[in-house]
């Protein structure tokens, strides 16, 4: 059947579906005369949407969001995913993202939710010649999570073909926020005002006390007021000057950044923790170094040990085994601000451990942002995984190069992958936690 007689066949199928099942809704704008979409929520009440092209090469990309977000998520938030990832329905793929069931830390869940996604579709319209499984993100870990779980049907046959990981939080819960739960102690330290001296005072790995009304404004004022984010840095004061130095010489993370990882150290931990039963983070034994005041900080700062049992239950959530059996690429910035490129490094030596380096290609570019990298390199990198499960033979990184090169024409951004880089072990960059 032609390609456009297949795309109103299609249509007309889902026309019959019951009422609410799914309906056609409006493509983003770029998407609307290439592709035709389709919104609904799943049996657990999880929104998705649904990107057909009109030439579809008859392969399926499952999308697993970043966050988590910590509201409950709609098919507005599907869009913008879509948008951001528009370049893969361009290339001929099918596009599906679920916007999980419902808000906050959970990563198996909004793996199920992933999966109950391809599921959703092949029934829909019909089994797809191949599927790939793409997370970004905090997704990385969703993906990376749901591939060793869901990697093969009941009947032993696979359900993905290949898994691509952008941008990934790769270390697994346990070791993603080592160095925000640092942040909270590093800055309390300094600043004070998180809590205040007269407010209610709390070990600072709740992210916020039980009952707690503060706002992520609020929280800005306060970082604003300690260490002048908001003012170019002439306009700070030397105290602020000072402040804002030691806590960056001794936290990973840019001045750029400081404000959203204060945040997911606040807001996202308060929720994490709650989903956990307890503290999964230490720094008992950790010694902060490159502050100009190294003895104070250790001595005084706020010390806390981790619950056993919730570092367990958080392991269980999102650790990874490393145990993939299909190809695995990730394409990660040397100077991502939020996802830290080492975290590449643990999960390669997850995937090592289980004897399964051969399925795992890594390329890493030399960008400067998190959420959104050149859309040629996308492309470049989605061509390359549908080259290694065609052949079987896998790429290296120089050959993801070209393939970016080879669609530069088409897609904007450029191609800026460094194929000779290799990151270092995570705790190179992150305060060790050795007794």
């Amino acid at each position: 059947m032609p390609l456009l007689q297949r795309a109103a066949a299609l249509a007309l199928s889902l026309a019959a579906l019951p009422a609410g099942a799914q309906t056609l809704g409006n493509c983003p704008a770029g998407l609307d005369e290439i592709a035709r979409c389709y919104r609904g929520s799943d049996a657990n009440g999880a929104n998705y949407l649904i990107a057909v092209p009109l030439q579809w090469n008859r392969t399926l990309v499952v999308h697993a969001h970043g966050g988590p977000r910590l509201s409950h998520a709609t098919n507005d938030d599907n869009t913008e995913d879509l948008e951001r990832f528009a370049v893969t329905v361009r290339q001929g793929f099918a596009w599906a993202g679920s916007a999980y069931r419902r808000p906050g830390y959970g990563v198996l869940l909004a793996a199920e939710d992933t999966d109950n996604l391809r599921k959703l579709f092949n029934a829909r319209f019909g089994q797809p010649a191949h599927t790939i499984l793409h997370g970004q993100s905090w997704g990385g870990n969703v993906a990376a999570k749901a591939i060793e779980l869901y990697q093969r049907a009941p009947d032993g046959k696979r359900n993905y073909d290949g898994v691509v990981l952008t941008s990934g939080m790769l270390a697994g819960g346990t070791l993603n926020y080592l160095h925000r739960a640092d942040l909270r102690a590093v800055y309390q330290y300094y600043c004070k005002n998180h809590p205040r001296p007269d407010e209610t005072q709390y070990p600072l790995w709740m992210g916020l006390p039980p009952g707690s009304k503060m706002s992520a404004r609020e929280l800005e004022r306060r970082a604003d007021e300690c260490l002048g984010l908001k003012s170019p840095p002439a306009q700070r004061s030397p105290e602020q000057q000072r402040r804002l130095a030691n806590i960056l010489a001794v936290i990973p993370v840019p001045e750029r950044a400081l404000q959203s990882h204060l945040n997911w150290a606040t807001f996202t931990f308060r929720d994490l923790v709650r989903q956990v039963g307890g503290n999964p983070f230490d720094n008992r034994h950790v010694r902060y170094k490159s502050a100009d005041d190294d003895a104070a900080l250790n001595g005084n700062v706020q010390r806390f040990d981790a619950d056993p049992a919730a570092v367990a239950r958080l392991a269980e959530e999102s650790d990874l085994t490393g145990k993939v059996e299909v190809p695995v690429m990730t394409m990660h910035a040397i100077d991502d601000p939020t996802a830290l490129v080492e975290y590449e490094a643990e999960y390669r030596a997850r995937v090592a451990a289980a004897g399964h380096e051969d399925k795992l290609l890594q390329t890493f570019t030399r960008e400067h942002t998190h959420a959104k990298l050149a859309d040629a390199e996308y492309a470049g990198l989605f061509d390359s995984m549908m080259a290694w499960i065609a052949s079987g033979a896998k790429p290296q990184a120089d050959d993801v190069a070209k393939a970016c090169a080879a669609e530069a024409a088409r897609f904007g951004g450029g191609c800026h992958f460094d194929t000779d880089y290799q990151p270092k072990p995570l705790f190179t960059r992150v305060a060790p936690r050795a007794p």
